[in-house]
């Protein structure tokens, strides 16, 4: 009779442990399910957002990528030569009225001004400011002999490897003494300028073509 309830006893302990197994992998398969269930919508929420997102990205400063757009199409082709005849080049000059192409030399020197047309004075070609060339009056090739044949309105085209290609348009032409030096003024208003200087009257005044960015 003991032995009987023994085992009788044995069997709903094992009865019920099972019972109470089920029931955790029951919760245990139902947590899962949950679980699972709100991870998909989760999922699908936030990639929906996302989506969402990129199509109302707040856009860029559109001045900042107009003028590097515009900065990367002046660049396009320009390739100016380092240096001419053992001198550094810092632009290239072309004058389409008076049939004139020239480098534009570095570094203002006498020897170099006997090659071409030099800097004389202000900021790197195509910067903000008054770029001033230099250039002798000899009949010869890259030299400013047909300086004073330009009126105003005429074109005038300057690159350089760093900002590219500028096209400026001729306002003022006139004659000064040597040492009048306003021609040089670095005051433009924030305006990129070109001025021109070439010797006149037998070196006795300085023939001065001042030319502003021609705008797009």
């Amino acid at each position: 009779m003991g032995r009987r309830m023994e085992r009788r006893k044995r069997r709903k302990n094992i009865i019920v442990k099972s019972f109470r197994i089920g029931i955790v992998l029951v919760v245990l398969g139902i947590m899962a399910y949950v679980g699972y269930e709100f991870y998909k919508e989760t999922k699908i929420r936030v990639e929906d957002y996302g989506a969402e997102k990129s199509n109302f990205e707040v856009p860029q400063n559109n001045d900042a990528i107009k003028v590097e757009i515009e900065k990367q199409a002046r660049k396009e082709g320009v390739n100016v030569a380092k240096e001419y005849r053992g001198y550094r080049v810092d632009a290239y000059l072309e004058i389409p009225a008076l049939n004139l192409k020239t480098e534009v030399l570095k570094n203002y020197t006498k020897q170099g001004m006997e090659i071409c047309v030099s800097k004389y004075w202000g900021p790197n070609p195509n910067e903000i400011g008054n770029y001033c060339i230099a250039g002798h009056n000899y009949i010869t090739e890259r030299m400013f002999s047909k300086l004073s044949k330009l009126k105003n309105g005429d074109e005038m085209i300057l690159s350089d490897n760093e900002n590219g290609k500028y096209t400026y348009e001729v306002y003022d032409i006139y004659k000064v003494t040597p040492e009048n030096v306003k021609p040089l003024s670095q005051q433009t208003d924030g305006k990129r300028e070109v001025t021109l200087i070439t010797c006149s009257n037998y070196s006795k005044n300085r023939l001065v073509v001042k030319a502003v960015e021609q705008k797009i």
